[in-house]
């Protein structure tokens, strides 16, 4: 498996990258999609997969029963970057060790025991789910470096159908582009303004504003952050609409940099988020401490 040649003892090991790329051509999508799908997150669009999800869950919060469950248990208003970082962690262990690792199955574990506190449909259970797989692709055909191929599409829907499996997710779509429709018709039927969108939203978007900006800067930075967002996810949101000069600013940036990241070489060595440091856990963590509790 790809995390055990390329993490040991929670370290990153370097490998060979022509090699990895050699041996993740040969692999099979419908066998091998966990390999394939960590091979793309840690080398070959870690940035941009990165990104793509945290807008991928901004997305959800325009869902009032999602947001307002989120709302509810106030979290999310209260320790953000907490929550943020929990999250993150979670998803990361499973990507990184592997569905059913040790390591995988305790994350799933924790992140059902969640899930489990409260009654949520399963269709947005299931939107959640489907943000995972529709955003990240989206977002590399607009800002990556190259779109994801038809065979790492599959590979990472499937990486994501076995974690919904595991969730106990029902109806899950047979196929990508079965996945994509769903995915904009639950859109449509379900986007619509509430309060509680507008409050997560807010926090959301201070919390990413927070990874570049310092607080003083945050109402220069909300213009950019609305500048990702369409509008549908504007109007359920509350959020006015980024001035169109800035829109074709950020979005001929982001093209500016795949143009260059196709010039520049390909990661040599992983990156992974468990290893990256973070002030909510300076001491490092442990999954059965991650998340929230009754």
């Amino acid at each position: 498996m790809f995390a055990e040649q390329s993490v040991s003892g929670g370290r990153a090991r370097s490998e060979s990258r022509a090699q990895l790329e050699r041996e993740i051509a040969a692999l099979d999508p419908e066998v091998d999609f966990e390999r394939i799908a960590r091979f793309l997150y840690a080398y070959e669009f870690s940035w941009d997969l990165q990104r793509s999800l945290e807008f991928a869950l901004f997305r959800t919060y325009a869902v009032p029963s999602i947001s307002g469950l989120l709302a509810k248990t106030g979290e999310f208003e209260r320790r953000p970057r907490k929550r943020y970082d929990d999250t993150e962690l979670i998803l990361a262990e499973i990507l990184e060790h592997g569905l059913d690792s040790p390591r995988g199955k305790k994350a799933i574990g924790r992140m059902n025991a969640m899930h489990g506190r409260f009654r949520i449909a399963n269709d947005d259970l299931l939107y959640v789910l489907s943000t995972f797989v529709c955003e990240p692709i989206r977002w590399l055909a607009r800002f990556g470096r190259r779109p994801m191929t038809d065979r790492e599409q599959r590979a990472w829907f499937l990486y994501y159908c076995g974690l919904g499996a595991r969730m106990g997710i029902e109806g899950i779509p047979a196929s990508v582009d079965a996945m994509m429709r769903w995915n904009s018709d639950y859109e449509a039927a379900n986007f619509r303004f509430s309060d509680s969108n507008r409050r997560i939203g807010e926090a959301t978007s201070n919390l990413l504003l927070g990874f570049y900006a310092p607080r003083w800067l945050f109402w220069a930075g909300r213009p950019v952050v609305r500048a990702f967002l369409d509008p549908r996810l504007l109007e359920s949101m509350g959020f006015a609409p980024a001035p169109s000069w800035l829109q074709g600013l950020v979005m001929g940036a982001l093209r500016a940099r795949a143009r260059l990241l196709r010039r520049l070489p390909l990661r040599r060595k992983p990156r992974l988020l468990t290893e990256a440091s973070r002030p909510t856990y300076p001491e490092g963590y442990r999954i059965e401490e991650l998340g929230t509790f009754r």
